[in-house]
Parts: structure tokens; C-alpha cells; sequence
């Protein structure tokens, strides 16, 4: 499917932005899952002043969604209409070591490169990005974080672009974190955080990084189309745990499977829709209520539209999903 084009109601000043605007941009190319309708106008800035140019003129009634690498994300087939806002390590990738054992990173920058950065300069307390797929900027929305540390550990200041293109400066208190979410200002746009780590040793912390690697490539289908861990932990249990006992284990719904290597990741193995993934998904929370009366809730975000009359319901016997969640 597609969506009318949007750069024509926009008018001539899109004539001098920079950046990449692409209507009916399909998504599966971009998201690690390979699946996904169209975006109803696609936008990556060349730099801050493109994103502030765009964003200061853009109506106010055009939805924007913002993605970054497309790890942590499912995107439905119907596609997603309005602005899809994706930023580019061109630019917005840079690292910076600023002295006091702090790191400045655009929000495009990978996570893994986060890491590799902070080690090169000296600079611990980063480690834990270096098990994380996807890019800075998810991981200050979601909060990601793993081997003990999350974001709001280490993040110390927030720069972005409002609705209204203006620069906002946030702290972390302003973030106001919690578990794999933030409750911070709405409509912001991340373009780059200052983050506080502490001295350390370049080769034991690269010594600890090879450890990280080799423990999640033992045990996480990291070279799959995945979308990363796909439910967030219940307060006391390990999700991957609540599916295997569930006989949720190797689970197909047509080419999308629950991963037997880890449980927690579902897999598209080739010819996986976005409706099949989030169907499995819902299966699998289905038989985790049924056999432990734990509620698992998903982790990956999933937005866009159902194509009609291929809706997904909650639970696979509750309200179906009509909108964006």
C-alpha cells in the first residue's frame, strides 16, 4: 500500500532543506526485522540546523514518528502515516571525549561504537553498551541497558530539537527514568547526550568488552533478523524464562519463530510479515497468562497501521489493535 504524497500540501519551503525527503519510503529496509510498510513521507536531516529548519516548519497537524537503526522496532504493514524522522551517522554519528572521564555522542552514533570510544579514551563505566543493539538515541529514550548498568546510570546532559525547532538542553533528572522508559518532555528530538564515566584502563576494558561480545553471540541469535529482546523482565522474573516454560520454545507463526537459542527474540527466518511477528507475539503472552498468570509486556515498540482486516488482537481474545500503540 501507499499514502498520498505529502510534499506538495508542504510547500516550497522543503526547497531548502538539505536532507533526504522520500515519500512511500519502505521501511523494511531499514528495520533489523526486514519488515514494515511505507513511511507516508520519509525526512533525515543533513544536521541540527536542517532538523530545526524542518521541524519549525512543519504543521503542527502531521503526525511525526521518530525511529533510529530500526533494532528495538516492529513496524506494521499498512506503513505509517505523517513524518518518519530517522537521523544519520553523517550527521549526527560524532564522539567527542571532553575530559573528566565524559563523552559527547550523537544520537545516530551506533552503541557499540559508544563503547568502543569511551575505551579508546580511557573512559569505564560504558561497557555495558557494548551488548546492545541499535543506536544512542533509542537508548535514551528507552532507557537500554544490561550487565547491571542502564542509560540513566551514565547520561548527564541531553541536547535536542523541540516541535517548534528549537535547542532544549535537558539534564537527567529532567529524563526522569524508569525501567526501559522515559518520562521526560514529549516532542523532543535527541540529537546528541554528554555522558560521565570514569578512569579506567583501555585494554581491561576492552579485555571485559570481548567478554560481552562473546557472551551474547553464545547466547543471543545476534546474526538473525531480530528485533532484539522482545518483552520487558516482570518484577522478580526473567521473560525468557516465563516462555520457555510456556513450550513457547522454537513457536512458528509462519516464518516468524520464537528463537531456540533465546526465547525472548523472535525471528523472522525470510519471508516474515510484520502482522505474522506481532502475531507470534501475542501467542506466546497468550500461553505465558495461561500458564503462569504472569502478563508479559512487549519490550520492542510496535507502531503503524494493520492492513485491513488483518488486525492483530491483544491476548488473541481482546480488543484488536486499530491504531498506534
Amino acid at each position: 500500500m501507499s499514502f498520498p504524497d505529502l510534499l506538495p500540501q508542504l510547500g516550497e519551503w522543503t526547497n531548502d532543506i538539505r536532507g533526504k525527503l522520500i515519500p512511500n519510503q519502505p521501511l523494511s529496509e531499514i528495520t533489523w526485522f526486514r519488515v514494515g510498510g511505507p513511511a507516508q513521507l520519509y525526512f533525515q536531516p543533513a544536521d541540527e540546523a536542517d532538523l530545526q529548519l524542518f521541524l519549525k516548519n512543519l504543521p503542527k497537524d502531521i503526525k511525526l514518528t521518530v525511529i533510529g537503526l530500526g533494532s528495538n522496532l516492529l513496524v506494521r504493514d499498512g506503513g505509517l502515516d505523517g513524518v518518519v524522522l530517522r537521523l544519520s551517522a553523517k550527521g549526527f554519528g560524532k564522539v567527542e571525549a571532553l575530559g573528566d572521564h565524559k563523552l559527547r555522542v550523537g544520537a545516530a552514533l551506533p552503541d557499540v561504537k559508544v563503547a568502543t570510544a569511551a575505551a579508546d579514551n580511557g573512559i569505564d563505566g560504558l561497557t555495558f553498551y557494548r551488548g546492545i543493539p541499535g543506536g544512542i538515541g533509542g537508548a535514551l529514550y528507552m532507557n537500554a541497558g544490561c550487565y547491571g548498568t542502564e542509560t540513566k546510570d551514565r547520561m548527564v546532559e541531553l541536547r535536542g530539537v523541540d516541535r517548534d525547532g528549537e535547542i532544549v538542553t535537558l539534564t537527567n533528572a529532567d529524563m526522569a527514568y524508569k525501567y526501559r522508559k522515559n518520562n521526560g518532555p514529549r516532542g523532543v528530538v535527541f540529537t546528541e547526550a554528554v555522558y560521565q564515566g570514569f578512569a579506567g584502563d583501555p585494554e581491561d576494558i576492552k579485555a571485559r568488552m570481548k567478554e560481552i561480545t562473546e557472551t551474547r553471540e553464545g547466547s543471543q541469535p545476534t546474526r538473525a533478523r531480530t528485533g532484539g529482546s522482545t518483552f520487558k523482565n516482570p518484577d522478580g522474573h526473567s521473560s525468557w524464562k516465563l516462555v520457555d516454560a510456556a513450550g513457547c520454545r522454537g513457536l512458528k507463526v509462519g516464518d516468524a519463530q520464537v528463537s531456540e537459542k533465546h526465547c525472548n527474540f523472535l525471528l523472522n527466518l525470510g519471508e516474515a510479515t510484520a502482522h505474522d511477528i506481532e502475531t507470534l507475539g501475542e501467542t506466546v503472552r497468550n500461553r505465558v497468562r495461561e500458564n503462569s498468570g504472569i502478563e508479559l509486556r512487549w519490550e520492542i515498540r510496535r507502531m503503524g497501521h494493520f492492513v485491513p482486516g488483518n488486525e492483530v488482537k491483544e491476548f488473541l481474545d481482546g480488543d484488536v489493535f486499530t491504531g498506534q500503540v
